[in-house]
């Protein structure tokens, strides 16, 4: 499966209550314009029903895991559901594989072994799920690596453009690349890096993504104290819509096929009014990525 242009990427995807609203702002990312529809995976409840009910809603867009915790899904029932989802909708959905983190997951090791594993399962399941109609999670060079070899590509989260260059120079010219990139729709600075902060408290926990930002050249001063201003502004897209344009751009500029983005606002539920607002920077960015 290949993928361009800009996606949707959003928990309130699988998680909001009102199945008559979600299902209406479903068929409206489509008819916006966005090529992709994105959700966490993680607890609370089945997966691949929350597919579904996009899939169901939507009728040339690509769902996707991003992603789909491998500690917590059997592999030969992932492989079976992800075969139902792809033969009842013409091949719309994609499967996103991830190893999560260490303090979500109870004996977690080997994260690199346990995903190679878990693909060797895909690849024995009856059916098995094709290596083009999956794609890792991936921000570590060998994690990137495995990526390039087992699947259709990478689905880095929480990255800068810079990791989006390394990933395109470790992935090499053809497989899929589509980075996430979070979005504040606010001009003020101290309100959007609040959103923004917000947001990160919780990733700020986790050992794979502080690690990420190390390799990145962030030091102590850039990931303590809930982050420094230039770690956050790098990491989140924030200002008006030709800033946010701008750095859906770079990401495109240094290797992209697909720019995933999170709507980050101060309160809860569908954004959809900034997903209405965001998709006037859709045609540059998707002839950017037409063009790569």
């Amino acid at each position: 499966m290949r993928l361009d242009g800009v996606g949707i990427w959003s928990s309130e995807l699988r998680f909001h209550e009102d199945d008559g609203e979600l299902r209406e702002a479903a068929a409206e990312l489509e008819e916006l314009g966005y090529a992709a529809l994105w959700f966490p995976g993680g607890r609370g409840g089945p997966i691949f029903d929350a597919s579904g009910r996009l899939l169901d809603a939507t009728r040339e867009v690509t769902v996707a895991t991003g992603i789909l915790n491998i500690w917590m899904h059997d592999p030969e029932v992932a492989a079976a559901e992800r075969a139902q989802l792809y033969d009842a909708y013409a091949g719309r959905f994609l499967l996103g594989l991830g190893v999560s983190h260490a303090p979500l997951v109870d004996r977690y090791e080997k994260p690199l072994t346990a995903m190679r594993a878990y693909l060797d399962s895909l690849d024995a399941a009856a059916p098995a799920v094709p290596k083009d109609d999956r794609v890792l999670a991936a921000l570590g060079p060998k994690m990137l690596e495995l990526a390039r070899e087992r699947s259709v590509g990478a689905h880095p989260y929480l990255g800068t453009a810079e990791h989006t260059r390394r990933a395109r120079e470790i992935l090499g010219a053809a497989p899929l690349l589509a980075p996430e990139l979070g979005v504040v729709l606010e001009t003020d600075a101290q309100r959007a890096r609040s959103i923004a902060r917000t947001h990160l408290e919780h990733y700020m926990q986790m050992p794979n993504y502080v690690n990420n930002w190390r390799r990145l050249g962030y030091g102590d001063e850039d990931v303590e104290g809930g982050g420094s201003d230039r770690l956050v502004d790098d990491l989140i897209a924030w200002g008006d819509l030709e800033a946010i344009a701008g750095r859906i751009e770079e990401h495109f500029d240094a290797g992209a096929d697909h720019v995933c983005l999170q709507v980050l606002t101060a309160g809860d539920g569908l954004p959809r009014r900034e997903w209405r607002e965001l998709s006037a920077a859709l045609p540059k960015s998707s002839r950017a990525a037409a063009e790569r």
